[in-house]
């Protein structure tokens, strides 16, 4: 049997919002790096049409859309695959999902995670390359309302579009005390008794023995105050199944996880949910786990020998490019839409005080690149790049190559607790012990 050398690139957060000229300084050198993958992914956060759709009820923050045409953009700096699940996938509800779905395919990318069904957005995507055939699994935790979940078929009614969906199982611990404070509030004020009848009736399940709730809120009986979360088991045994079902079909895979969940008061610091399921995937046999979400880094993980990126933080950022959204946007910061979409934003960043856009973190990211040899890790390097922060709104949030060491020492900082350690070589890139 022949050896099976590989090469990836992952990209995070595309959210792209305008027709960007890529004759820009810097981006042949980009594309140059991009290109020289077999397996060029990113995480496409926005939807694809002409704003012919209706803005959802749940929405990602922002109400994003894109002309399609944006992804001749993403053709150019080489990639070959992307995800579109995350929180903005529902933004203009199921016809916006359709409609991304159908310009992605037609544009050519390999894609998983959000589909016309359950069993669609839940089906790894495969690319054939000229050194063997990639996986692509992606799911998303971040959904804003369970709604967006796709839905199985029947034998009698089709399924829901949505995302591939990675639930949460949360639950808070209690001392004895503060639990018995719970459960005097739950019963002296009424709070459950809609929810309480439902379950006399049979239409939900009994509680479990030693929880209680204060409506959507789960606590237990222990020993410390504190809070817990655990990738929802029905989600996991789903893409475990998908791992198993692509390793028949393909060389190596890749995971995508959308994720905005904090595991502490930093956005930088990863949900405990999320470790336990990127560490589930790479035992049941993923090469490689993608995170995204937050707009900016967080830790590296070398997991039994393969690459656990929580975060690689934003590769594009256009959040006040976005040319005009529903009346609901407008509502929500007390305005309408009969002002003008720079007022929105001035309202909602307090005259552009705070937000994503006033964050340099969210401008600063890393590209990494992993070589993986007869099913081993052999390579992993990661290429600094930031999207302009001291530029105006029209001209900043595309990338470029940095000089600024600073991206990945932090990178290396943050890592240090998963034992990850990472040089910087003579070009600034950085370079991870295997």
């Amino acid at each position: 049997m022949r050896s099976f050398k590989m090469s990836f690139v992952a990209a995070g957060d595309m959210l792209i919002q305008r027709k960007i000229s890529t004759k820009y300084d810097g981006f042949a050198k980009l594309k140059d790096y991009i290109s020289k993958a077999d397996v060029s992914f990113f995480n496409l956060e926005t939807t694809l049409h002409h704003g012919e759709h209706f803005g959802n009820q749940y929405y990602g923050g922002s109400y994003l859309y894109a002309d399609p045409q944006v992804l001749d953009i993403a053709k150019e700096y080489g990639f070959n695959m992307l995800s579109f699940a995350n929180n903005h996938t529902m933004d203009y509800s199921h016809n916006g999902l359709l409609s991304t779905l159908e310009s992605v395919n037609e544009a050519g990318f390999v894609n998983a995670g959000a589909g016309r069904n359950l069993d669609d957005a839940a089906a790894p995507g495969y690319l054939d390359t000229r050194n063997g055939r990639a996986a692509l699994i992606s799911v998303v935790s971040t959904m804003m309302n369970p709604a967006a979940m796709a839905g199985r078929q029947s034998r009698q009614m089709i399924g829901r579009p949505g995302v591939n969906p990675l639930r949460i199982d949360e639950k808070t611990e209690l001392t004895p005390e503060q639990f018995e404070v719970i459960e005097y509030i739950a019963q002296n004020s009424d709070i459950n008794a809609k929810d309480n009848i439902s379950r006399a009736e049979g239409y939900q399940n009994p509680l479990p023995d030693g929880i209680t709730v204060l409506k959507d809120l789960k606590f237990f009986k222990g020993e410390k105050t504190c809070y817990h979360t655990k990738p929802n088991s029905e989600d996991v045994d789903r893409v475990k199944k998908a791992i198993y079902e692509a390793q028949m079909h393909a060389d190596y895979i890749i995971v995508s996880v959308h994720s905005h969940e904090v595991g502490g008061t930093s956005k930088e610091i990863p949900a405990p949910f999320l470790e336990e399921f990127a560490h589930i995937c790479i035992d049941s046999g993923a090469h490689a786990v993608i995170g995204h979400g937050p707009h900016l880094i967080r830790p590296l993980e070398i997991y039994k020998g393969f690459p656990v990126f929580y975060s690689l933080g934003d590769f594009m950022l256009h959040n006040e490019s976005i040319q005009k959204m529903p009346e609901d946007m407008y509502e929500k910061y007390g305005l309408t839409s009969d002002e003008t979409m720079r007022e929105l934003f001035r309202k909602r960043s307090a005259d552009y005080t705070r937000g994503l856009m006033t964050d340099r973190r969210m401008f600063e990211s890393f590209i990494p690149y992993f070589e993986i040899e007869d099913g081993k890790l052999t390579h992993l390097e990661l290429l600094p790049i930031e999207l302009d922060f001291e530029e105006p709104r029209w001209r900043n949030g595309n990338p470029h190559i940095s000089t600024d060491s600073g991206i990945i020492e932090r990178l290396s900082e943050m890592s240090a607790c998963y034992g990850t350690k990472i040089s910087i070589d003579k070009n600034g890139i950085g370079v991870v012990e295997i």
